[in-house]
């Protein structure tokens, strides 16, 4: 089974972070410059949160508010659900689909290693699928 820090090891381990003092119009253009769905809210070298598009969504043009005038410690999400570097691929699927979330933190010690999204998940499992069902094909036909 394939692990977090596998997938880490392909996609890297670039992390994009903001400060919670920070507007969430700044965070979106992080995320838009970066093209990434969701950035750490980070505070003395700490998590102390997440904010997501999900959040900008349901939050902020769902509730009428500006993105100028907002910050992002206001809508972030402080309950961070993270994972480790040696958590399964199925692991993070499941947890994600329990939580509803699409973004994970990958965390070691206390320290930041990474972020991974739903698509790199589903990347490593169509991965996984593919290599099983080629082995099993070349076993059946016997090549």
């Amino acid at each position: 089974m394939k692990t977090v820090n596998q997938i880490l090891r392909t996609k890297g381990t670039h992390i994009w972070a903001i400060e919670p003092n920070a507007t969430v119009f700044e965070a979106l253009q992080l995320m838009a410059d970066k093209e990434i769905g969701a950035v750490l809210v980070m505070q003395a070298g700490q998590v102390i949160g997440i904010l997501s598009e999900r959040d900008y969504a349901r939050k902020i043009i769902l509730e009428g508010k500006s993105s100028k005038d907002t910050f992002v410690r206001e809508i972030m999400t402080a309950k961070v659900i993270a994972v480790h570097p040696k958590t399964t691929v199925e692991e993070c699927m499941a947890l994600m689909t329990d939580k509803h979330i699409r973004h994970l933190p990958v965390i070691d010690d206390y320290e930041i290693m990474g972020v991974i999204s739903i698509g790199d998940v589903v990347k490593a499992i169509i991965e996984e699928q593919s290599f099983m069902i080629d082995h099993l094909t070349s076993y059946i036909t016997g090549r």
